[in-house]
């Protein structure tokens, strides 16, 4: 028998000041204790957020006017100084070294190369969002590899001197976790090409079908396409959501996590449902909306205006699902010292299974 049992933070806090300060509480939750022959397989899944409003850079770049795009620019660099992404990887760490998560789905993991010093403007930045953080892992004593990985976004600005990299990535606990096979793989349905501009929108997923304990689990973690308003964007995460489904084929146990910019009802969430999965914010906390989007760009929000659920995890082959579920990181108690102001993060949801 296999049983599905949920805490779920959905909204995790994952910014601290830059010498450290203590993570704020975590909103507690309370677990059933399993049976004695049970084994409690757990999954985190955290957007680590690129920092800043990329939109804002790829409209500019789409204008006819060259002269708006370099103050768009530097808008994004200087949000990326408030948002301070290697001080929420430190709490991304505390939380993972508190959760012990098997499983790590990652989404907006970001390669940030800047240097406009050729250009007389003194600004360079370097941050690789999965270094940083496996770093501080690495400082935790955890040992959490990259199962799969996979480059969606690869832009290059400026003649060269600024540069993003996004990816999605899939990390596992290399002590208690065996991987039999993974990939990456970008959607066979995306955007592409953006007019106007040198950037395509690609998004992608990770799967890793893993041995943990003698038993067999698959997990898989994605980003998809955003624009949630867009009746053709709706369509889009659908078919990349089908895509994955297809992937994965009928192997169980199934955990499917992610960012998938979409509501409760979409077609991406009834592509889901019809295939039998299971959202588990709704299977335990029937009634209940679990907002979990967005913050404003700088994360200068005090109070969080959250209006969509959009970060998921499903499951598949469980035959039951128990356990408590809550949001943190959506309160102004959920916040930390940033360098401009005290900063919240994007969502994380963390999950353990028990499997008897």
């Amino acid at each position: 028998m296999r049983r599905f049992l949920l805490a779920l933070p959905a909204a995790l806090c994952a910014a601290a000041c830059a010498d450290h300060a203590p993570v704020a509480p975590q909103v507690s939750y309370n677990i059933s204790s399993p049976p004695p022959s049970a084994r409690a397989i757990t999954v985190m899944t955290q957007n680590l957020y690129v920092g800043a409003d990329v939109d804002l850079v790829i409209r500019a770049l789409g204008t006819p006017d060259p002269n708006d795009d370099f103050a768009a620019l530097l808008v994004a660099i200087e949000t990326l100084g408030k948002t301070a992404y290697p001080a929420r990887a430190e709490a991304i760490a505390d939380e993972i070294a508190r959760a012990q998560p098997h499983a790590v789905g990652l989404q907006e993991v970001s390669d940030i190369d800047i240097d406009l010093r050729p250009l007389g403007v003194p600004i360079e930045v370097h941050q690789h969002f999965l270094q940083i953080l496996q770093d501080a892992l690495a400082r935790r004593g955890l040992n959490y590899r990259v199962a799969a990985i996979v480059t969606d976004v690869d832009a290059s600005l400026v003649g060269g001197l600024v540069s993003l990299v996004d990816h999605d990535a899939l990390l596992v606990d290399g002590d208690r976790v065996a991987v039999d096979a993974a990939s990456g793989q970008t959607f066979a349905a995306n955007i592409g090409p953006v007019p106007g501009t040198p950037i395509s929108l690609i998004r992608g997923w990770v799967w890793a079908r893993t041995t943990i304990g003698g038993e067999s689990y698959t997990f898989a973690s994605a980003h998809t396409e955003a624009g949630t308003s867009d009746p053709l964007l709706k369509q889009l995460r659908a078919a990349q959501v089908g895509e994955m489904v297809a992937t994965l084929g009928s192997s169980t146990p199934i955990v499917l996590m992610g960012d998938l910019n979409d509501t409760p009802g979409s077609p991406m969430y009834q592509v889901l449902a019809g295939a039998g999965f299971a959202d588990t914010w709704a299977a335990l906390r029937p009634g209940a909306e679990g907002l979990t989007c967005c913050h404003v760009a700088d994360l200068s929000d005090f109070l969080a205006p959250f209006d969509q659920r959009i970060d998921y995890i499903w499951t598949r082959g469980f035959d039951d699902v128990k356990g408590s579920v809550d949001r943190f990181g959506n309160v102004p108690a959920d916040r930390l010292s940033g360098p401009a102001y005290p900063i919240p993060c994007r969502t994380a949801r963390i999950v353990e299974v028990i499997r008897a």
